[in-house]
Parts: structure tokens; sequence; C-alpha cells
């Protein structure tokens, strides 16, 4: 997607948000730093030297800034009385003071070009993304097929089956970037989208100039659990900054959004489906403004429900209609069982022993468990913390494992 819509603004017309916002916003700056050059300020703002230029000037007819010297040839600038008074008045209603916005409609163009419905993607990227894990041929096809239709999908099956490990893997699976802002301005408001907590950008070099305005990452991964809500899906305005932070949703647009253990978030089920069926359907969300505006944006991104209730327990048929994917997660075969202790074994520096794998198995069975993926990792650490309390190298044997057993599993 490299440079899809990211053309450098030259000018104030085309940056595509209106003048005094970005007037405003350089004043804040200028308020905020004390004094800085118009290098610095191009920088802050991430648009182009030309453009600072421009607002520099139209501050200073106003007399709301003012020259205080040179440094290496560039203005060194900062705010004039009058400039100061202006600055705190802007504060109080919006306390914004990071890279320009960019326009709403410039946001939701880009989002489209870089849809999720969009990308290709084969065998051997999903062979690659889940190459950590021991997944059947079939399974590995179904989760193809589902990330290629770029809508969603339901995960399911008992405990420690790895449906979270394969919901974290399926962003690996999108070996492109997509171009995230850092804002959107609608109706005159900032809503901030790029987050370091969710955005990832590109190590890679970028050919060229692009708009400094947006960001290159890989796909978003946005991940929810437990902790959801329902206003997470909607805009967060921080009632002292007086600006919003986009929602979960929003933040995921061209990646994917995983909603871990769906079913037991603090959010109830049908609340949550109910906030979703136009945008599943659709695929387009609405929000709101605190005055009452509502605006549209592209619900552009690949859903993952992972549960380990009964998916007809959680939503009814016409929800399930609308997540046209499901795949299934079960307990191990003996073969994939062993396949999993072996890396995790290799994993953790342990010596694999055949023999002992399948006493473990035995020994599993006889306490009427199933062969879980779950249990390879949680029993190795088991048995390293053992080792490192009696102060000798883990090693994998019957007593080693007869121990971590004693430990991990509820006595019937």
């Amino acid at each position: 997607m490299d440079g899809v819509g990211i053309v450098v603004p030259q000018a104030m017309q085309d940056l595509g948000v209106r003048r005094s916002l970005v007037e405003d916003l350089a004043l804040k700056i200028l308020y905020l730093q004390g004094e800085v050059t118009l290098v610095e300020l191009a920088d802050q703002m991430r648009v182009s030297f030309g453009i600072i230029e421009e607002v520099f000037e139209r501050l200073r007819k106003e007399q709301l800034c003012e020259v205080k010297g040179l440094l290496g040839g560039v203005h060194r600038v900062t705010t004039t009385s009058s400039g100061k008074a202006r600055a705190l008045e802007l504060l109080s209603l919006n306390q914004y003071s990071g890279p320009a916005p960019v326009s709403l409609e410039h946001y939701v163009r880009m989002v489209r070009s870089q849809s999720v419905k969009e990308v290709e993607i084969h065998d051997a990227d999903v062979e690659w993304a889940f190459r950590h894990l021991v997944l059947r041929h079939e399974t590995l096809t179904q989760l193809g097929t589902a990330i290629i239709s770029g809508q969603s999908i339901f995960l399911y099956g008992p405990s420690g089956t790895g449906k979270t490990a394969v919901a974290a893997a399926i962003p690996d699976v999108y070996r492109d970037q997509v171009w995230i802002p850092y804002a959107v301005e609608v109706d005159g408001q900032i809503v901030t989208v790029f987050d370091p907590h969710v955005h990832q950008p590109s190590s890679e070099p970028v050919e060229g100039e692009t708009d400094g305005r947006w960001v290159r990452c890989s796909r978003p991964r946005v991940v929810a659990g437990g902790e959801l809500t329902i206003e997470m899906l909607d805009l967060q305005l921080n009632s002292t900054a007086r600006f919003y932070s986009a929602p979960l949703q929003m933040k995921a647009n061209n990646g994917v959004l995983i909603v871990d253990d769906f079913g037991r978030e603090r959010i109830r089920p049908e609340e949550l489906l109910n906030r979703w069926i136009v945008p599943l359907d659709r695929r387009i969300d609405f929000l709101t403004l605190a005055g009452g505006k509502k605006f549209e944006i592209p619900f552009d991104l690949f859903v993952v429900f992972a549960t380990n209730l009964d998916p007809r327990e959680l939503a009814d048929e016409a929800f399930l209609r609308r997540i046209q994917s499901k795949v299934k997660f079960d307990n191990l075969s003996p073969e994939e069982f062993r396949e999993i202790f072996r890396r995790v074994c290799a994993e953790y520096g342990l010596a694999y022993d055949d023999v002992v794998v399948e006493e473990l198995m035995t020994l599993i069975a006889r306490m009427q468990q199933p062969l879980r993926p779950c249990y390879a990792r949680d029993l190795v650490l088991q048995v390293c913390w053992a080792a490192r309390y009696a102060g000798k190298p883990p090693s994998l044997d019957l007593t080693s494992v007869v121990q971590a057993c004693r430990n991990y599993f509820v006595a019937a």
C-alpha cells in the first residue's frame, strides 16, 4: 500500500482541513514550547516547511507571534502577549497539540483503498503465519478462506485448545503495510487514531517524500478481552484535554480486532452483537460527537470472536449468519500432542523423551483429562519451576512429570 493517496501537501489548501485549525494548532504548540524554530514547528506538526512559513506569516501579521532570532539561518519564533492570551483561549477549548489532522474524507478514502477485503492471501502466507503452531491442514484452509473474505470469524471450542494463540497469529498473515493517521478532524473536533500501543510503525524506509501526518504501519492488531465495555466502542472524549481518541474498531481499521473470551466481557454479548449488527453487515459504522453530531466511518476490519462457550448460546441465528466463518478447535490426537511437546521442550532447552511423554499421556488419560494444546507448555513450566526451586537443571523425566501433573491438575 506504499504511497496510496500519500502526497506531500505543499500549500495550506492541500491539507484538506481549515486554515484556522492549522493556525490555532501552531499557536498552541508555540505557546507550550516557548520558543521553537520554524523547522521544529514543521516537524512537530508533520507538515512541510512551506506550509509553516505560510502559517508564521499569518500569525505574525496578526501580531500573535514574533521572531526572537535566527538559528542556522532559520527563524526562531515565540508567541507575543496577544498570542499567549489567544493560545490560552484555544487550550481551554481543546488541548490537542500533536501532528496536524487529516480530513475525514481523506481518512475514509485511505481506509477504503487499503481494505482487508482486497488483500491477496495464499496458502504460503497462512502457513508462515501459523508456523509456530501445530494445526491440521483443513484448519489452515478454513482460516485462510475466512481471512481472505475480510469479514469475521468465530473460533470456538473447549478451553486450552489454542483459540487465543490462533487469533493472535491471524494479523501475521498480512505481509504488507498500511497508512494510519495521527489524527482526524471531524466538524472542527480532533479524533486521535494512531496509538503506539496498537500500531507498529514499519522499520522499512519509505521511498520519496510522504505526508507526515500519516504513519506507515503493519496492519493493526487490536485485542479486547474481559475489560471490554460498550463505551470502548464509541469515541472517547478526554474531559480535561477536550479532544477525542478513536474507539477500538476505528483503531483496528484495515487490520484485525480480536474479541477474546467472548461472552465473558463486562459487556453483555447481546449488547455487543446489537452494536455491531449494522457494521458487520454493511461495513460502515456511525460515531457520535459530544454535541450529538453523527458521522460515518468505514468498518473495514477482520473481526475475530474467540470463545470457549457455545456460540448458539451467545448469539441468535441472525447474528451467526453474519459471521459466515466458524472454526471449531478440539482436543489433540496423540501425534499432535507429541509434536507440540517436542517444540516446547526445544524452546525451554529440555531433551525430549518420547517414553516419558507416552507415560505422561497415559497419566493424563488416567486423570480423565483430554489432550489439550495448553498442557505441553504448562507442564514443562511446572518442571522448570520445580528444578529452579531445587537448585538443579530441569530434566524431563518421569518423576518431574508426575510432580508437574500433581501440581497442575485438580485432584478428583
